[in-house]
């Protein structure tokens, strides 16, 4: 057993709430935590902000890939095939890829590695799977737990983000004193249907099944479509949730952290969702995302649509990555429009993984990569 050393106290100039009532102009509030948001914390309020660096030099920085970039290139073709999409960034619990996929896959996929989440990011599909069909738009999740077969047969070319949960599986969070039914209703969560597109789809015809395990694949030959379920029953089961189904937690008083937007939940990372809501509205809350050291934790975000408002030219489609180790939070310009409450309303859509392993950056993210985004936080 063991427990955090704990000694609150306090010294010089501050505030009494944090991300609230700070003292003066010209202050700046660093929150310094321990596993993630929910350990151990202290606010630092500074006469500088904590970004305001002038050079960098090492591989510990903040990176932006454009993955809008790796459409039909060598890295992301367009392929038919999960297994071909090319990894972003990984570690050993987790997978981050994007799939381009234009036509029907030709094979099943069963990823017997761990549990896969697709995150529908550009156009729309019929989904297939031993538990039945669905129909995939733009904006959804989609979890697929480990070993299900399934398949996809876009009606509009799709990107797709992929995060596997390796050796794991995907849950949702507690949420303690909000109650079950707050941020979503679990009976949102749809399931596929044993429908007559379902069966239209089964018969005696040869198809493949490509299982991945340990990063290889195996091909199994059936010589009948062996999506051919009539009927099942329990609670296990593919589940997808649209963004627009989540309702966020909000306070109009107290900028809440990333942490409150949890989605799913695996054993070493969580999967936050950021969807518009309203801005703060008190004049002493801070209305942009807090200069924070998340030291236990990578971050990554991914841009699915609206403007950004923490970030400076930042599109759809982006990606960046802040690695555990130092500080950051958000650019000049959003920093300045929260304080002068230039918006009332925050349009953005995101995804967040926060990785408690430390990721690795792929050859693909590389290649489309902004070198100058280290230096979107200078001032001069």
């Amino acid at each position: 057993m063991r427990k955090w050393i704990t000694f609150p106290t306090q010294q010089g100039t501050i505030s009494r709430q944090a991300h609230a009532d700070l003292p003066k102009e010209g202050i700046y509030e660093r929150e310094i935590g321990r596993n993630g948001f929910f350990g151990p914390a202290t606010h630092m309020h500074h006469s500088h902000a904590p970004t305001g660096w002038i050079d960098w030099q090492g591989e510990l920085k903040p990176r932006a890939f454009d993955l809008n970039n790796l459409v039909n290139t060598e890295y992301q073709p367009a392929t038919s095939s999960p297994w071909s999409a090319p990894l972003i960034l990984f570690n050993d619990h987790c997978k981050y890829r994007m799939w381009h996929c234009v036509e029907n896959m030709a094979k099943l996929a069963r990823n017997a590695d761990g549990d896969e989440l697709l995150f529908v990011h550009q156009g729309s599909a019929d989904f297939f799977s031993d538990y039945g069909h669905m129909v995939l738009q733009e904006g959804d999740y989609v979890v697929i737990p480990r070993a299900t077969m399934w398949r996809i047969e876009p009606q509009k070319p799709l990107q797709i983000l992929m995060i596997e949960a390796t050796n794991d599986s995907y849950q949702l969070p507690e949420k303690g004193l909000l109650g079950a039914h707050a941020i979503f209703d679990p009976a949102m969560l749809d399931t596929p249907l044993l429908n007559e597109t379902f069966k239209a789809q089964q018969g005696e015809i040869e198809w493949q099944v490509e299982v991945k395990r340990h990063n290889q694949i195996s091909t199994i030959t059936y010589p009948f479509n062996p999506l051919d379920a009539i009927g099942w029953h329990g609670d296990l089961s593919v589940v997808r949730i649209n963004w627009r189904d989540i309702r966020p937690l909000m306070s109009h008083r107290y900028h809440l952290p990333p942490s409150a937007h949890t989605t799913f939940v695996a054993n070493r990372f969580v999967i936050c969702t950021f969807v518009p809501r309203p801005i703060e509205s008190d004049p002493q809350a801070l209305k942009v995302p807090f200069f924070h050291n998340n030291d236990d934790y990578d971050e990554v975000l991914f841009y699915h649509q609206g403007n950004f408002f923490s970030r400076d030219n930042i599109e759809q489609g982006m990606v960046t990555f802040h690695p555990a180790g130092f500080t950051h939070g958000p650019h000049p310009k959003a920093f300045a429009a929260g304080q002068q409450s230039l918006k009332t309303f925050t349009d953005e859509v995101a995804v967040m993984l926060d990785t408690r392993d430390a990721l690795h950056i792929a050859s693909a993210a590389t290649s489309v990569e902004n070198p100058n985004y280290v230096d979107s936080w200078k001032t001069k």
